[in-house]
């Protein structure tokens, strides 16, 4: 098995899937350390970059290229800071030909992967935490259980309206995805789930939406960025084939 450690993370590969271990510590991304562990079957994979970079410290840079409606995180955050990327490996010269002997395995695995049929659908829920999935905020809850996502808006800043509905709960069937804004350090960061028009509540601004919860900054936004990621893969799965 070939094994890579990079500034972020361990990636493993065992030939069908590259299990990716996140480095935990003061100074590492709260998602990446907050998600832990991951593993990618190269059936996901529909490209591989590899890249050299010349400076003061020459360092290399290994990036799975996901297949379509596969990689929720960047579906989800579109604001995704380089170092949230959970797909990206940043690593030193000195592992530089390791790096790109593994870059080279994985491309042709995925390759092979590619010829061998369609990918099913469900590929991007294995990429995000184990349903069910629940966090709480300075807001309130959210949790998905794969049926149906429930807020509860029962935290210390949530806005009068948002304590008098309480609570809201969204059928899978009705969500048609799931969105994330980090927290800028002066305003809350939030998920928001969208939803068909049969059970859509007017659009305002995040304190006041009955489709958001708030989120501050550092291990609030890091997990709500993985709520909207594990929405978002699984409306994804849940699609029919027709509706594609």
């Amino acid at each position: 098995m070939d094994e890579l450690r990079g500034d972020r993370a361990t990636w493993r590969f065992d030939g069908e899937t590259v299990v990716i271990r996140y480095h935990t510590g003061l100074f590492k991304d709260p998602m990446l350390k907050e998600l832990g562990r991951c593993e990618v079957p190269v059936a996901a994979i529909s490209s591989v970059d590899f890249d050299l970079f010349d400076g003061k410290r020459k360092r290399w840079a290994l990036q799975l290229r996901m297949r379509e409606r596969t990689d929720p995180y960047a579906a989800a955050g579109a604001m995704l800071a380089e170092k949230t990327q959970p797909f990206r490996l940043i690593g030193p010269a000195s592992t530089e030909l390791v790096a790109e002997y593994l870059a080279d395995q994985l491309r042709f695995a995925a390759e092979q992967a590619a010829q061998a049929g369609d990918a099913p659908r469900n590929l991007a829920t294995r990429l995000v935490p184990p349903l069910p999935f629940h966090i709480q905020t300075a807001e309130g809850t959210a949790t998905f259980d794969g049926a149906s996502v429930r807020m509860v808006w029962v935290g210390s800043v949530a806005a009068a309206q948002k304590k008098k509905a309480h609570r809201r709960e969204i059928a899978l069937a009705d969500v048609t995805g799931a969105e994330w804004v980090p927290s800028n350090g002066w305003n809350y960061g939030h998920l928001r789930v969208t939803t068909t028009e049969t059970v859509q509540t007017p659009v305002t601004k995040p304190k006041h939406d009955l489709s958001c919860l708030l989120s501050n900054e550092g291990r609030e936004d890091a997990l709500a960025l993985m709520m909207a990621a594990t929405i978002t893969a699984h409306v994804w799965a849940d699609k029919k084939p027709e509706l594609e």
